[in-house]
């Protein structure tokens, strides 16, 4: 397995919100991707955070101090191929989702309700 992210050196991902809350994201924030390049295997962002406290700015202003943590998030395609059934489930188990076997199951489910209820 490679470690080596190939990220283009050009191009920076912008994250972006769809304005009509009823749009094709469905609030989901999305990613436009040139057709030369290719979406990253992960992303790092900064949270920013107001500590609360202030110091003031050149002119004496009060000027909210921020913390900034840097976080990293990897697309969990990237993840199921190169990790073990065991070591992935972990993983999305750790994350707050469901193994992957509950998740198929939960998810057949939901579409054999929606099929029932299309017949209907």
């Amino acid at each position: 397995m490679s470690t080596n992210i190939n990220v283009s050196k050009k191009w920076i991902p912008e994250i972006v919100y769809e304005d009509d809350e009823n749009g094709m994201t469905s609030r989901i924030p999305f990613v436009m991707v040139p057709k030369e390049e290719k979406m990253p295997k992960i992303l790092f962002m900064f949270e920013s955070r107001e500590t609360g406290e202030f110091e003031p700015d050149i002119e004496g202003n009060p000027l909210p101090i921020v913390d900034m943590e840097l976080h990293q998030y990897a697309d969990m395609s990237f993840l199921k191929k190169g990790l073990s059934a065991d070591l992935y489930d972990k993983v999305r188990i750790c994350l707050g989702l469901k193994s992957l076997k509950e998740a198929v199951t939960a998810g057949s489910t939901i579409t054999n309700k929606i099929r029932e209820n299309l017949e209907k």
